[in-house]
């Protein structure tokens, strides 16, 4: 294929994780496999605030909303990944893979607004709370997750629409298992200039100042426990943020660590490896995180599955 603009892509080539044939069952069966529980632990999740009375407050809301946005942020790469595995096929059309890049921005984008807006969550409940339930009531819970859908998705059409005016000069093989933004820009021979800088200003916007956000929540929480005089306060208190924390720094670490190992030069597979930890595992481990960290959840599961447990014998019966 000679120099033209992208209109003249009909097709891509997503290389994978490796072209290895002996190795195609087995990360076949290993993501299969996390696609799976990270479909099911976060549907699991979402069923049990929606049905537990207990649970409908503003932080299991913002968890709900996680927990959705896992779901689909897995979905944006994972089953075309298991598509191309499966058929031996690893071609992608320039229209899909335009698709999968904005979807893939959007949702990375609103798990980082997310997080950030469970962090102030937790903020105004414990430094705040004797005002929390005035400040998070339902219309402002309601309007912080639109502002972040909106935002989210202005994001990511920006710099998507951006790669439209990108020129390919050769045959488009993206050495990872989804088109990932910066790999497409690399492979450009046009200039890129302007989409490096969209990408960085998006890097500020998502990374430095929601993870800003994040530890200014934190930092003022921290600060208000150690000044709490009562240590059941003290338990209660990092107990309830200990969960969210721990996503937190999963989510920032590993996403950042993709960012900042995309900037080395031939880190193409490295960069590909390591977006699996925070597009894929990071998904997957929430669940678990909320679950076993939570109390709350805890009971409302066990309440979740003596319901179950009574209307299946009711049908049986």
């Amino acid at each position: 294929m000679g120099p033209g603009n992208d209109s003249q892509i009909s097709r891509l080539i997503l290389l994978g994780l490796s072209n290895e044939p002996e190795l195609q069952p087995l990360i076949f069966g290993l993501f299969l496999s996390m696609y799976l529980i990270t479909v099911f632990g976060n549907l699991l999740i979402i069923l049990v605030i929606c049905s537990d009375s207990h649970l409908h407050n503003p932080m299991y809301f913002f968890l709900a909303n996680l927990s959705f946005v896992d779901i689909c942020f897995t979905s944006t790469t994972v089953p075309k990944m298991l598509m191309n595995i499966q058929t031996q096929n690893k071609v992608i059309t320039y229209e899909g893979c335009l698709s999968q890049m904005f979807f893939f921005i959007l949702f990375a984008g609103l798990d980082f607004f997310l997080l950030t807006v469970m962090s102030y969550d937790r903020f105004v409940a414990i430094c705040h709370p004797l005002h929390y339930t005035v400040i998070m009531n339902p219309q402002v819970c309601g309007l912080l997750v639109l502002i972040c859908w909106i935002i989210s998705i202005l994001n990511s059409l920006s710099e998507t629409l951006m790669v439209l005016r990108l020129s390919f000069c050769t045959v488009m093989k993206i050495p990872h298992f989804f088109c990932e933004l910066n790999q497409m820009i690399q492979l450009a021979c046009s200039n890129t200039f302007i989409n490096n800088m969209m990408v960085f200003f998006a890097a500020v916007l998502l990374g430095v100042v929601s993870l800003t956000g994040a530890l200014y929540s934190y930092c003022k929480i921290i600060s208000s426990i150690c000044g709490n005089s009562s240590a059941q306060g003290k338990y209660k208190a990092f107990s309830t943020c200990a969960s969210h924390l721990s996503v937190v720094s999963l989510f920032y670490c590993t996403s950042l660590g993709v960012y900042f190992s995309s900037a080395a030069p031939q880190s193409s597979h490295v960069s590909a490896v390591a977006s699996v930890m925070y597009s894929v595992v990071t998904p997957m481990l929430n669940p678990f995180i909320y679950s076993l960290r939570n109390k709350d959840i805890k009971r409302a599961l066990i309440r979740f599955s003596g319901m179950a447990m009574m209307k299946g014998t009711i049908i049986l019966g």
